[in-house]
């Protein structure tokens, strides 16, 4: 290929790599000519050469709703710019699960992974400590980490939501959760949620949790359940924006006035709440940033050591409180 396109094979190895600093010239003679060759590079033959890859390991939860996609675009935004990709594992919430996914992921000598929450059990924990690999952790930073933490307080957040709510005049206040709170971090908003409306001398009313994983569908169905149960309730806090779209949706089709009948209030500030008939009062999370900070923190955790980095989080006063 270095033939073809008359340049040295250190030329060629850099634009293949995506390194920095390339003409676009060179680009071009090198990439015109590895198309002419039908030219795929041996990645792995390069990794088992230098002991590591130009991969980075990223464990999420779910790609099933718009929380980690932002997440993920944040990390390939720093990454690209290195010459490094990311390669996705999904762990459903399950323990057992991100294990295997982890160990599949080290297996491939990643330049870091990023891992989703701070609690991680022993297995975790001892693979990465043998690979000696840069590790972030993301969304949270309360906990024992194991290198560096990104991301915000979601006890601090829910006792804001608290707050709020409290200020708005609600005081039968409800509560809708979904994926049997395996989210440690869903399960700590709650409980400083539950605390905070006690400090203020209304507990809560009542919590909905769901098996079931969080859906505007789900949403939907569990505010009729909560509020068939329990009519007194005057307004609900959800673990996230699917589940609060869905109460919303619901409340809007059963003719509740929004906010003076029901208050809605969820979590996350997902952009799709905020073009809603009523737009969606929630706590904003900087996803795309929280990304963005962990790729940043893991290429220079070789240097500069762990850190914890919290970006916090913003009331959104929309309208349904």
């Amino acid at each position: 290929m270095a033939t073809r396109a008359g340049v040295s094979e250190i030329s060629v190895s850099r634009v293949m790599r995506n390194a920095p600093n390339i003409s676009d010239a060179l680009r071009r003679k090198v990439t015109d000519a590895a198309n002419a060759l039908s030219y795929t590079p041996n990645r792995l033959a390069g990794a088992l050469k230098s002991q590591s890859s130009n991969l980075v390991a990223v464990v999420l939860p779910s790609m099933s709703n718009a929380v980690f996609p932002a997440v993920l675009d944040g990390i390939e935004s720093v990454l690209d710019e290195q010459g490094l990709n990311a390669v996705l594992g999904l762990s459903g919430y399950d323990p057992d699960r991100e294990v295997r996914v982890i160990r599949e992921l080290l297996s491939w000598s990643p330049k870091g992974i990023i891992l989703t929450g701070v609690h991680h059990g022993e297995a975790v924990r001892g693979m990465i400590a043998q690979m000696d690999v840069p590790v972030v952790q993301i969304m949270d930073i309360e906990g024992d980490p194991i290198g560096s933490m990104v991301g915000v307080s979601h006890s601090h957040a829910a006792i804001a939501a608290a707050d709020h709510l409290h200020a708005r005049g609600y005081r039968r206040i409800g509560y809708i959760g979904a994926w049997n709170e395996r989210p440690e971090r869903s399960l700590a908003r709650r409980l400083a949620f539950e605390q905070q409306l006690q400090h203020h001398g209304t507990p809560l009313v009542a919590a909905h949790i769901l098996e079931d994983r969080s859906s505007a569908r789900i949403g939907a169905a569990a505010t009729i359940a909560l509020l068939t149960e329990h009519p007194e309730i005057d307004c609900i806090f959800y673990a996230n924006d699917d589940l609060a779209l869905g109460g919303l949706f619901y409340a809007l089709s059963a003719g509740l006035d929004v906010p003076r009948e029901l208050g809605l209030m969820g979590f996350n500030g997902l952009d799709i709440g905020k073009a809603t008939p009523i737009p969606l009062s929630s706590i904003e999370t900087p996803r795309f940033q929280m990304g963005a900070k962990a790729a940043d923190l893991l290429l220079r955790s070789r240097t500069e050591g762990p850190q914890t980095v919290d970006l916090g989080f913003r009331v959104f006063d929309g309208g349904t409180t």
